[in-house]
């Protein structure tokens, strides 16, 4: 059995919601499992040097053409939040949370709140909306916001960014297929040709 794929991610990255919705498929197609790691990329940023893409001058303004060009080629619903970026620990949190006994139900619910927020503008840095995502999710809506603030929830998503720092992540997303980096949407045709192909 082929090493499953690691996909890291940060709820206020347009394009890992635009892999989100497609890296599963991708990798099923070749017989992997993908690996979901929520990320916060403030703190990679403080390592980095790096920035939202938004607030570069001159790139900003493509990068927010590009994301609604992407996401019109893959076909998914997409529109730039009013409030964009937003710091992403209580999905990212919830996220970890579910993963725990529902690795599956993790992966819905991070889908959905990804759509919550790139689709239907909702703020989902609120532990509020994140938890009524839960509960629209089959998740028990009182469970997932303690989740939220569990002690060792919250220090999974420490050890999740230390590690992704550590194994260089420094975007979203940022995929790694048999120890080979690819970061970014526009890498899905080489990380599945990757795959294909076991590399060139």
């Amino acid at each position: 059995m082929p090493e499953p794929v690691d996909f890291y991610f940060d709820f206020s990255s347009p394009y890992g919601y635009l892999a989100s919705t497609q890296i599963d498929a991708l990798a099923a197609k070749h017989g992997r499992a993908v690996r979901w790691h929520p990320i916060l990329l403030g703190a990679v940023f403080k390592v980095s040097g790096g920035a939202p893409l938004t607030t570069v001058p001159l790139k900003g303004e493509y990068a927010v053409r590009d994301m609604a060009r992407c996401a019109r080629l893959l076909g998914v619903p997409f529109k730039l939040p009013s409030k964009f970026p937003i710091p992403t620990q209580a999905p990212a949190r919830l996220t970890l949370w579910a993963r725990q006994p529902d690795d599956a139900g993790a992966k819905r619910l991070a889908l959905a709140l990804y759509r919550a927020y790139f689709a239907d503008d909702r703020d989902i840095s609120s532990p509020e909306v994140c938890a009524d995502v839960a509960a629209a999710c089959g998740f028990d809506r009182a469970c997932a916001a303690a989740g939220m603030n569990d002690a060792s929830v919250k220090d999974a998503l420490k050890v999740e960014v230390e590690q992704a720092i550590e194994r260089k992540v420094f975007g979203s997303p940022y995929l790694i297929v048999d120890g080979e980096p690819f970061w970014g949407a526009d890498r899905l045709d080489q990380v599945e040709r990757w795959m294909a192909s076991g590399g060139w």
